[in-house]
């Protein structure tokens, strides 16, 4: 991490000097919201922890709150980069959608942080998330991308046409998100570490094996 020492606010521009600063502090932000929550974080820490001053993060993020929304912008922006990163153009819907769950299973495995962000924002019935546009916008995409699988899927004959793009984000979310929030309490019942290395290749299967076999399967007849 790039150790910086700023004291003129008002001598910063957008430099390559003031960016690095910037995602210096978001980087120990993530961590501070993450790891205390909302209430819990303290701006001082991040000034301490990234050797720079309270009037500097203020003056990039004007408050505690711009703060901890431009950390939720960045780590959901994070995700939509894997998702779009996957080009569903090019692979057979089968193909396309067990590649988007298999990338989203890698991504939250290995980024606890997110998903610690995603529970401490639910407990505050996203007050903070839906402030931002961008978060709204960006996720937005999340659900287009699935959409557009889906309906080349459907039109081809090979997807069931009764489960929509939002089913199909909850049920991979729900699977991946599980194995970092409820990790050591599984663990503690179970006594299976979810992430242990050796079960990432086969989970990750799993997830892909789960999402496609709903999509292509039958719909159940209903129940009278």
């Amino acid at each position: 991490m790039t150790q910086v020492r700023d004291d003129d606010a008002g001598a910063l521009a957008a430099t390559p000097r003031a960016e690095r600063t910037r995602e210096d502090i978001l980087e120990v932000a993530t961590d501070e919201f993450a790891s205390n929550g909302y209430a819990g974080a303290r701006v001082d820490e991040i000034a301490a922890r990234t050797r720079t001053t309270k009037r500097m993060i203020y003056y990039y993020f004007e408050s505690k709150e711009g703060l901890y929304l431009a950390v939720l912008e960045r780590v959901y922006a994070q995700i939509r980069q894997v998702e779009r990163g996957v080009h569903v153009d090019e692979l057979a819907p089968s193909e396309a959608l067990r590649t988007l769950a298999e990338a989203t299973y890698d991504h939250h495995t290995t980024h606890e942080a997110f998903i610690q962000l995603v529970s401490i924002e639910n407990i505050h019935r996203a007050e903070h998330l839906r402030q931002s546009e961008i978060i709204l916008r960006e996720n937005a995409t999340a659900i287009s991308l699935l959409e557009q699988v889906i309906e080349r899927g459907v039109r081809e004959g090979s997807f069931r046409a009764d489960v929509d793009a939002v089913d199909v984000h909850m049920m991979i979310s729900a699977y991946a998100c599980f194995h970092v929030a409820n990790r050591h309490t599984f663990a503690a019942i179970f006594h299976r570490d979810m992430l242990d290395p050796a079960l990432q290749s086969p989970h990750r299967r799993l997830m892909g094996d789960m999402i496609v076999a709903t999509m292509t399967s039958r719909p159940a007849p209903p129940v009278d």
